[in-house]
């Protein structure tokens, strides 16, 4: 296992289909280098991507983006029904560009801090 900082979730290599390094790069990426990457993995290791990703809360989105690019057959095979299900989710609304995230996984706003001082 590796741990990502102290204190933090470790992640374990031997769940993900892919190398941390490309993992990184997914997580990172805008729509446009997400496609670029998934392009480049076989199809039945891109489906366990799309598996492994969608079952995280932080990737979920990044898991549909993959699924969508995945065919059913090789979905079903590596998630039995919960892949027919990722396939039909990931083509029953268009995928939402990848969301970025603060170091802290909060989203910050600074609208509130207006609306205080005038209240």
């Amino acid at each position: 296992m590796v741990q990502t900082k102290p204190g933090s979730q470790t992640i374990d290599e031997t769940d993900c289909p892919v190398p941390l390094a490309t993992l990184g790069a997914l997580y990172r990426g805008d729509a446009e280098t997400i496609d670029t990457i998934v392009a480049g993995i076989p199809d039945r290791t891109r489906a366990r991507l799309a598996a492994y990703l969608y079952g995280k809360s932080h990737t979920h989105e990044i898991g549909l983006r993959v699924a969508a690019t995945c065919a059913e057959t090789d979905l079903v095979q590596v998630a039995g029904v919960a892949g027919a299900v990722l396939y039909a989710q990931s083509r029953s609304r268009p995928p939402r560009p990848a969301e970025r995230i603060s170091p802290t996984g909060r989203r910050i706003s600074l609208a509130g801090s207006t609306r205080s001082r005038h209240a």
